[in-house]
């Protein structure tokens, strides 16, 4: 039997309003018939602060922040969990249907493309362990729960998030690559725990062998083949206009 056909939408950098109307654009379309399963990856420019939809309380100040010259940007994840520093780091969406109704459940089977293609670059990744005090903590890095992916040192690579609308789930996550240790402290106030990332020693770029190799271990563990198709000047209108109507931005 032949696997079923995802869409892998290319590498995309931009702002967080956009990367985040995408996503919402993209379980909006699955949920109505209209767009397949589908796969990306992408990055954030300028870097951006992004809120869970039902976070509540952060600090005034991250509102005036600058990286290199630039205001980091404010956005709201439509997703839950706290707040995430978005500045040299890679994130995966996935936007699909299908994984039952238990919420772990479907965390857990949507990570396990993660834990394969980390542990292919010689990275082992486990769940994390925090409890509900998790949530007196605006910094979705300072914790590691269920839904997180955590290295054998206890250093955070991947927090996750998660939107459920019907049968369809967005979930989208943010892995931490090249993080700026001084920035990071500036908006959290505490240390950033370094993640070992045996790709990354010597400063070369290598985000597109990561999104190869995820790719690849997500055809595996999904059981699906990935079909390259970028976003269209039609869609990127649609998503225009749908961020207009539905902005979660502040």
């Amino acid at each position: 039997m032949a696997n079923s056909v995802w869409r892998l939408i290319p590498l995309l950098q931009a702002s967080g309003s956009v990367q985040m109307a995408i996503d919402q654009w993209l379980l909006q379309q699955h949920l109505a018939g209209k767009n397949p399963p589908t796969l990306r990856f992408y990055t954030w420019a300028p870097a951006a602060i992004s809120l869970g939809y039902h976070q509540q309380r952060w600090p005034e100040f991250w509102q005036h922040l600058s990286w290199e010259g630039t205001p980091v940007e404010l956005v709201r994840r439509p997703s839950g969990g706290r707040a995430v520093l978005h500045q040299g780091d890679l994130t995966y969406a996935v936007v699909a249907s299908g994984f039952g109704s238990s919420r772990m459940k479907a965390y857990q089977t949507i990570c396990e493309f993660l834990i394969e293609g980390w542990r292919a670059m010689g990275v082992d990744l486990h769940y994390g362990e925090a409890g509900r005090g998790y949530i007196h903590n605006p910094n979705c890095f300072g914790t590691a729960t269920g839904a997180d992916l955590v290295t054998p040192d206890g250093g955070k690579l991947i927090g996750s998030a998660q939107l459920r609308r019907g049968d369809a789930i967005l979930q989208h996550g943010s892995m931490r690559l090249r993080s700026d240790i001084g920035l990071f402290s500036q908006v959290f106030g505490e240390e950033l725990i370094p993640v070992k990332l045996p790709l990354f020693q010597g400063g070369d770029d290598s985000i597109p062998t990561i999104i190869d190799v995820l790719s690849a271990a997500a055809c595996r563990c999904f059981g699906i083949d990935l079909e390259v198709r970028p976003l269209s000047e039609e869609e990127w209108q649609d998503i225009s206009e749908f961020n207009t109507k539905n902005s979660i931005c502040r």
